[in-house]
C-alpha cells in the first residue's frame, strides 16, 4: 500500500525507507508501442506507466476529458492519451522533444505520406553535387561531428524535405531527419554525453532515413483511430501564464543532476536550425548546471525538505559552490511547477509524477520527500507516495568511464528504483 500524506507535518516526517515497492508500477500489461522507439531520447519515461495512470484516474472517478504533461519530453504520455482518445496538452522547452512529439501523435494519410517520401526520394537523388564550400561555411559544431561526405548526403537530404510544404508532413520528415543524425555522425553509439567514436562505422545517410521510414509507415498502422485533440506548446511551464485545464498530469520531471538535453540535442537543434548555438538551449532547463550562473536565491524561498538538503550539500567539502546554487535553482522551480500543476487541474483532479531519489559527490538528495512537501505546500488535499523497481533490461544499475549502461558490477552504480507521487486536488 502507497504512504498517504495529507498535511505538511506528514510530508516532513515521513520516512523515504519505508516507502513499498508497489509491483503494478513494475512492468506494462501489453507490447510497448513501436512508435515510442521512432527517435532515441535519454531516460524516456515508461509508456505503460501513463496508460496505468489513465485507468487509475477513470478507476478512482475522474472524468476524463484532457490529460497533460508538462515537460512532455519525446511524447510519450501524449502517444498514449492518443490511444486512450482523450485529448492531450503538453509542453517542453525544448524544440527537439517537441518536434519529435508533434511527429508520432499528429494523424497522417499513408498515401500523402507515400507520395511526399517519393517526391523527397526523386528531389534526393537527382539535386546537384554539394558545393564543399557549403561544409566550409557551415556550423563550427557540424564540422565537429560529421565527415565532409555525411555533411553532404545530409545537406541533400535536408533540402529535400523542404521541397515539402510546410505542415504536418514535413514535421514526420524532420523528426525522421532528426532520428538518424547521430548514427551518421561521429558520436559515440548509445553514450549519454556528446563524445566522439574514432572508430566508428559511420552509417550511410540515404539507408538510414529509408529504414526509418518504413519503420515510421509500420508504427503507425499499429496506431488506432483516434478522435483526441492534441496540442503541444515549445514552453517552460515555469512562465506559462495561461494555463489550460485539465483532469489528469502525467509527467516526470529532470533529475536534479540532469542530462544536459541541449548538449544532447545539439545535432538536430543546429540541423534543423533551431540555433546557431546550441549552449543557448540550456537557458531555462531545469537541472541544467549551467542554469544558475547569475542566479541569487533566498534560502527561505525553499521548503524545509529543500533547505535540508542544501545545508547538506554545503557541509559536504567536495561541492563547489555553484553546483549547490543550481541544486537550490532546481528546488525553487519544482516548487513553482506544482503551483502551476495545481492551478491547471480541475477538481478532484490527478497529478502523478515519477521521479528518482539521486546522490552527488556521497551526499543523498532526496527528490521525493521534496516534491511531496511541494505539492502539500501547493494545495493538493492528498498525496500518496510508492515506489517501482526500473526493470527495462536497457537501464542496468551501472555506467562506465564513457557514460554507458552497463551490467558489470565493478563501475558506477546508478539508481534502481524511483517513486510514483499521486497527489489528489
Amino acid at each position: 500500500m502507497p504512504t498517504i500524506i495529507h498535511t505538511i507535518q506528514d510530508a516532513l516526517t515521513y520516512n523515504i525507507s519505508e516507502v513499498q515497492v508497489e509491483g503494478s508500477w513494475n512492468l506494462g500489461d501489453v507490447p510497448e508501442l513501436k512508435m515510442h522507439s521512432i527517435h532515441a531520447y535519454p531516460a524516456k519515461f515508461p509508456a505503460f506507466i501513463a496508460d496505468k495512470a489513465i485507468h487509475l484516474a477513470l478507476k478512482q472517478g475522474i472524468k476524463i476529458k484532457t490529460v497533460s504533461d508538462i515537460f512532455c519530453g519525446c511524447g510519450t504520455v501524449a502517444l498514449e492519451a492518443k490511444v486512450n482518445n482523450v485529448d492531450f496538452w503538453g509542453c517542453d522547452i525544448n524544440p527537439v522533444a517537441t518536434l519529435i512529439t508533434k511527429a508520432k501523435t499528429n494523424s497522417y494519410d499513408l498515401i500523402k505520406l507515400e507520395n511526399f517520401y517519393q517526391n523527397t526520394k526523386n528531389v534526393f537523388f537527382n539535386a546537384a553535387q554539394v558545393n564543399n564550400i557549403y561544409y566550409a561555411q557551415a556550423n563550427e559544431r557540424i564540422r565537429y561531428w560529421f565527415e565532409q561526405k555525411q555533411f553532404n548526403e545530409l545537406f541533400k537530404l535536408k533540402n529535400a524535405i523542404y521541397a515539402t510544404p510546410q505542415g504536418k508532413y514535413r514535421v514526420a520528415f524532420e523528426c525522421l531527419f532528426s532520428s538518424i543524425l547521430k548514427s551518421t555522425s561521429k558520436w559515440l553509439t548509445k553514450s549519454i554525453k556528446p563524445q566522439v567514436d574514432p572508430n566508428k562505422n559511420i552509417a550511410d545517410v540515404w539507408e538510414c532515413f529509408e529504414r526509418q521510414y518504413k519503420k515510421f509507415i509500420k508504427c503507425l498502422k499499429e496506431i488506432p483511430q483516434s478522435s483526441s485533440k492534441i496540442d503541444i506548446s515549445t514552453c517552460s511551464i515555469l512562465t506559462k501564464k495561461k494555463l489550460p485545464n485539465v483532469d489528469l498530469i502525467i509527467t516526470s520531471p529532470p533529475y536534479v543532476t540532469s542530462y544536459e538535453y541541449a548538449d544532447l540535442h545539439q545535432l538536430s537543434s543546429l540541423w534543423l536550425g533551431f540555433t546557431d548555438d546550441y549552449t543557448s538551449l540550456r537557458k531555462g532547463t531545469m537541472g541544467s548546471a549551467y542554469n544558475s550562473e547569475t542566479f541569487n536565491y533566498d534560502i527561505l524561498e525553499l521548503n524545509d525538505t529543500a533547505r535540508n538538503i542544501i545545508a547538506e550539500l554545503k557541509a559536504n567539502d567536495k561541492i563547489a559552490k555553484a553546483k549547490i546554487k543550481s541544486i537550490a535553482r532546481y528546488y525553487i522551480d519544482m516548487q513553482k511547477a506544482t503551483e502551476q500543476c495545481y492551478q491547471m487541474l480541475n477538481m478532484q483532479g490527478m497529478a502523478l509524477f515519477v521521479i528518482g531519489d539521486t546522490e552527488y559527490k556521497g551526499t543523498q538528495i532526496h527528490n521525493s520527500k521534496q516534491l511531496v512537501e511541494s505539492l502539500i505546500r501547493s494545495g493538493f488535499r492528498e498525496v500518496s507516495v510508492s515506489k517501482r523497481k526500473i526493470t527495462n533490461k536497457i537501464l542496468t544499475p551501472y555506467r562506465d568511464e564513457n557514460g554507458k549502461f552497463t551490467n558489470d558490477k565493478e563501475k558506477r552504480e546508478i539508481y534502481h528504483e524511483e517513486f510514483v507521487i499521486i497527489g489528489r486536488k
